[in-house]
């Protein structure tokens, strides 16, 4: 899989899990839907600022978009995308007291 297809697929995960179109993506960029429709496809090469652009918006690392196997396995598990999308917009101490939260839960 070439490096703008492996982008894009990233790009469309997590604009899913955000629960955003690709419109509204857009809007966030100034920039239109068709164009990251083609970005998503793997169509359109994404210069770096714009993938900046994208992670903010998204509220999540760079980085992340370029991870395509590390986490590949959880793609299927929706709600724990979920809760760590959620977690990684609060402040760490939110973030910490959640932690603890989930470990006084699940263990015994």
């Amino acid at each position: 899989m070439n490096l703008a297809k492996m982008i894009g697929e990233q790009i469309r995960h997590f604009r899913n899990l955000k629960g955003l179109t690709q419109e509204q993506l857009a809007e966030a960029l100034d920039s239109h839907g068709t164009y990251i429709g083609r970005l998503e496809r793997g169509e359109q090469n994404v210069q770096l600022a714009t993938l900046e652009k994208i992670a903010e918006a998204l509220h999540i690392s760079v980085f992340a978009l370029f991870n395509h196997d590390q986490f590949d396995h959880l793609k299927n598990q929706e709600w724990i995308w979920r809760t760590v999308l959620l977690l990684q917009e609060q402040q760490e101490v939110d973030q910490k007291r959640a932690y603890r939260v989930l470990k006084e839960m699940f263990t015994t």
